[in-house]
Order: C-alpha cells, then sequence, then structure tokens
C-alpha cells in the first residue's frame, strides 16, 4: 500500500510541471489519499487480529464432549459427585464450566428447574465471551466502504478542481492525481469490507456450531439428572 502512495506521488510530481496551483492540487491529493488508505489499513490490521484472536478462542472452546460427558454420566449416577467436579474442573472449556455449574447446585440440593436455569445462564454467559468483539468486525465491515468511498468523493473534487483551474483543457495528466485517489481509495475501502464481512461471517459460524453442542450438552445433563428418578 505505501509503495502505492510512493507510486503515484511520484508520477503526480513529474506530470504537474512547475505551475504552483497544479503543486498544491496534487499535494492535497496525495494527502488525501494518505490519510484515507492509512485509515483503511489500520481497520484491516484490527480486523485480521480480531479474526486470528477469535478463531484461536473458538478452536479451544469447541473441545470435544462424547467422553467427557460418558465420565460425568458414570460419575453421576455412581453417587460420586465430588469426582464429577473435579473432573469438570481439570477442564478449561464453556461445556465444562456449564455441567460444573449444574453439578455445584445439584450438590447444594437444587431443584431440577433451578439447576436447568443456572447452567441456562452459564451457558449464555459462555456464548457472550464467544462473541466478543465481532461488533467492532461488524462495524469494520460496514464503514470501511463508506470510508474509502469518502475518498473517491475527494478524489473526484480534485479532478474537476482541476478542470476549473485549467478552463475546462486539463490534460489526463492533470487529471490523473484526483482519479487516483478515487480508485485506490475506493478498492481499498471494498477490499477491507470484503475481508471483515468473511471474517465475521466465519466467526459467526463458528459461534453457532459451539451454541448447538452446547444445548446438546445441557439436554444431556438433564436427561441425566432424570435417569435416576426414572429407574
Amino acid at each position: 500500500m505505501l509503495f502505492l502512495l510512493q507510486t503515484i506521488a511520484t508520477g503526480d510530481s513529474l506530470g504537474t510541471g512547475n505551475e504552483s496551483s497544479s503543486f498544491i492540487s496534487d499535494v492535497a491529493s496525495d494527502a488525501s489519499m494518505l490519510v484515507t488508505l492509512t485509515v483503511l489499513f489500520i481497520l484491516m490490521g484490527v480486523a485480521i487480529f480480531i479474526y486470528i484472536e477469535r478463531t484461536l478462542t473458538i478452536r479451544k472452546a469447541n473441545a470435544e464432549t462424547e467422553s467427557f460427558m460418558r465420565e460425568v454420566r458414570a460419575h453421576v449416577l455412581g453417587g460420586d459427585i465430588q469426582r464429577a467436579l473435579l473432573l469438570c474442573e481439570s477442564r478449561n472449556d464453556p461445556f465444562a464450566m456449564m455441567i460444573h455449574k449444574g453439578i455445584t447446585r445439584l450438590k447444594a440440593g437444587a431443584s431440577l428447574k433451578d439447576i436447568e436455569g443456572s447452567i441456562e445462564n452459564v451457558g449464555n454467559l459462555e456464548v457472550y465471551r464467544l462473541e466478543r468483539r465481532l461488533p467492532v468486525l461488524a462495524s469494520i465491515a460496514g464503514a470501511a466502504p463508506m470510508i474509502g468511498f469518502l475518498g473517491t468523493v475527494i478524489g473526484m473534487i480534485q479532478a474537476f478542481q482541476e478542470i476549473v483551474n485549467t478552463g475546462g483543457k486539463a490534460s489526463a495528466t492533470e487529471l490523473s492525481g484526483g482519479i487516483s485517489t478515487a480508485m485506490y481509495t475506493t478498492a481499498g475501502g471494498l477490499i477491507v469490507g470484503v475481508i471483515a464481512y468473511l471474517a465475521y461471517n466465519f466467526l459467526t459460524a463458528g459461534i453457532n456450531r459451539v451454541v448447538y453442542k452446547l444445548e446438546l450438552t445441557s439436554n444431556d445433563f438433564i436427561d441425566l439428572l432424570q435417569e435416576p428418578a426414572s429407574n
């Protein structure tokens, strides 16, 4: 991106000649493009950071649950609540935290409805933690194209100003500064917006998979608590 800015600045400087008005116009055009693309570059960096950080978090949270629930079932049905709690404490994932809360409430003698409510509250809290920073990513996906279009408008203003300054006889070289600003900022805004949009959708899909597994795990645990009463 900086290479493009340097190339455009060099090209514009060669085409301006010695006219002070053209020189000032080119400087203004380059400055506006520099500011716009710098902002877009920062937004792209933030979007990539959020995507990588959230991907690692979601991957860690999407732990294996089948063997975990088999062990929990064996301990609870065997009356060894303490070992079930220790098993949950040995893991650091949303599923273990949710089941740990349910077993804690079970140990305290809470009703099935209270246990179910406690599990649901913990599950909602874990989902909230997984969704952290996603609103920022969504904002970048929407704001980046608009920032790029703002650069487009500025670039076109510069191009039209050149036409006015030359009495309608501006050459392609004289118009290139404003048009370059318009095109590069538009492309930059769209690229950053698409990257942020795709990242947001990929992360949302990953979170939805974790939410689905949380619901399955919660239902399995509630069914487990009803088994002794049905036997």
